[in-house]
């Protein structure tokens, strides 16, 4: 009898997600709207070094990822970082840690069904947000209500379109650089040439310097948010021990081809003193092709205006991708928490597609409030969500970082070897918590001291759930 069959006996999640589910994933989690449309205010802060702002932070986010990957080929359950926490570190850490990763993809769901109402207004801006946020909202937990084979192949889809438009962005990019088609201000010396790769300062933005690098990696580090999807993913992977390694290695160089190329090309083609909080420099690309037209069936289109749209799909499948792995993630961390005793044991129901499906049903209740939010608050709505996401993000990094540290030396104790082992463990450990606690520091003088206060209350609030929800495990 197969493993898979044996789990179906069971009536435990089922083992359905393929090596190219895992690949594609990872890589889904890795790009997303941060890539897309969140590159503008930190390019305003730092220049041309927000190239060398992503580098540095996917390093960091890379290490992350392989001191989760270690975790989970070891012991691939449901509840991934917060089974560990539980585990290795303590009830309260399991308990917290668990409750604070839904509640941040409860967050992003909200923020994510938001943004996906502003990119149906690009073709219908007739159709009320709230109404988009609404369809989105129950196709997308249709889906996920199927099976887990139905997620991950929705998943790839929507990751293949985000990969594809990417590397076509690079190549014509590089095409308008060497034909000299991407207007007369389009050269690669806009990398150094106005004030230099470094030219602003932290307080004082006429003054060159690294500060201004400083000030923008607490942006730049929360576009990475999601690449501990893969974790989630572990109890319901095909030979977990294979697919998460290979999946959780590429990343480092996805980071490299998706992020920083892409930028060395955008920022060589869109000088950027051009670019403003409320661009990117994909949307100053297409700017830069005023004029340029063809023919298509008789008809004569604007090129602008056709990648304009085709920009749009793709900011819209970015938004759908993660909302699903959002609907995915969630549910599975509170399935994996009803199995700790740290929530109610009717999460873990099992429909007959082996999929929690209370737990599915109870975490799109929460965050269908962001419908009734578009429909009281449309304008206001997606900035306040995205401010409520810092906090529980940074929160979520350090509690893996340490858990791994704990997860470790209690394999060294027992005299156990890991099969995935982490990179220069434990000094990348040391190396992300300083980078995290650095990158607090940062949010507290660049005008984010409300998300850094919000830490520390957010967590006496999970202790005092905790002590009055008592877990019986």
């Amino acid at each position: 009898m197969s493993d898979e069959q044996k789990t179906e006996q069971n009536g435990t999640l089922v083992r359905g997600l393929t090596n190219r589910h895992i690949q594609l994933i990872a890589l889904g989690g890795a790009i997303g709207t941060g890539l897309f449309l969140g590159i503008g205010p930190a390019a305003v802060l730092a220049g041309p070094s927000v190239i060398l702002g992503y580098a540095l932070a996917g390093i960091i986010a890379f290490f992350i990822m392989r001191q989760l990957g270690e975790m989970v080929v070891q012991e691939p359950v449901s509840g991934s970082f917060s089974y560990f926490a539980y585990k290795y570190w303590g009830k309260f850490p399991g308990f917290a840690s668990g409750w604070n990763y839904w509640i941040l993809y409860i967050l992003v769901s909200m923020a994510e069904l938001t943004a996906i109402g502003h990119y149906i207004h690009f073709w219908w801006p007739d159709i009320p947000l709230w109404v988009s946020s609404l369809f989105f909202f129950i196709l997308i937990n249709a889906l996920n209500l199927a099976s887990v084979k139905v997620y991950g192949e929705t998943e790839f889809w929507f990751s293949i379109i985000k990969v594809v438009a990417i590397i076509a962005m690079i190549i014509f990019g590089i095409y308008l650089l060497i034909s000299g088609t991407g207007g007369s201000s389009a050269s690669v010396t806009n990398l150094w040439n106005d004030g230099g790769f470094f030219p602003k300062g932290l307080f004082n933005h006429s003054e060159k310097g690294y500060s201004g690098l400083f000030a923008a990696m607490a942006m730049i580090m929360f576009s990475f948010g999601g690449l501990e999807l893969i974790g989630i993913t572990a109890a319901e992977a095909k030979s977990p021990e294979k697919t998460i390694p290979k999946a959780t290695n590429q990343v480092i160089y996805r980071i490299l081809i998706f992020y920083v190329g892409a930028l060395i090309i955008l920022f060589s083609l869109s000088p950027w003193r051009e670019i403003t909080e409320g661009s990117s420099p994909f949307v100053m690309v297409f700017q830069n092709l005023n004029g340029l037209e063809f023919t298509m069936f008789g008809k004569v289109i604007q090129f602008n205006i056709l990648i304009a749209n085709i920009l749009n799909i793709i900011v819209l499948t970015a938004a759908l991708s993660v909302y699903n792995s959002s609907v995915y993630s969630n549910s599975r961390m509170l399935f994996g928490l009803a199995q700790q005793g740290n929530a109610p044991k009717f999460l873990q129901k099992l429909n007959k597609n082996h999929v929690p499906i209370n737990a599915i049903l109870i975490s799109s209740c929460f965050a269908g409030i962001c419908i009734i939010i578009n429909k009281l608050a449309p304008e206001k709505a997606f900035e306040y969500l995205m401010a409520l996401v810092v906090s529980t993000l940074i929160i979520n990094w350090l509690m893996i970082c340490y858990t791994h540290l704990k997860f470790r030396r209690s394999k060294i104790a027992a005299g156990e070897k890991t099969k995935f082992p982490s990179i220069f463990y434990p000094v990348s450990n040391y190396i992300c918590i300083l980078f995290l606690v650095a990158i607090l520091v940062l949010m507290s003088i660049t005008g984010m001291e409300i998300q850094v206060i919000l830490i520390p209350i957010w967590v006496a609030f999970l202790f005092v759930m905790y002590k009055l929800y008592k877990p019986k495990n």
